[in-house]
């Protein structure tokens, strides 16, 4: 019992697998962040350009 709980104590391989996890949670904090903060202006910049390649109707 002793041998298995020193070999949970020394254990690291997952260590790296938390460190990638979080900074891939870091990431996407900061993308829905960006784009919250940007959406509105990023929504009406597309609305802009398919205005000006949508052709107007004729008379």
């Amino acid at each position: 019992m002793d041998n298995a709980l020193m070999w949970f104590k020394e254990e690291e391989s997952g260590q790296g697998l938390v460190e990638y996890g979080l900074i891939i949670a870091l990431i996407a904090v900061v993308c829905i962040v960006a784009l919250t903060t940007l959406g509105d202006g990023i929504r009406k910049k597309f609305v802009e350009v398919n205005d000006k390649l949508t052709p107007k109707p004729g008379p």
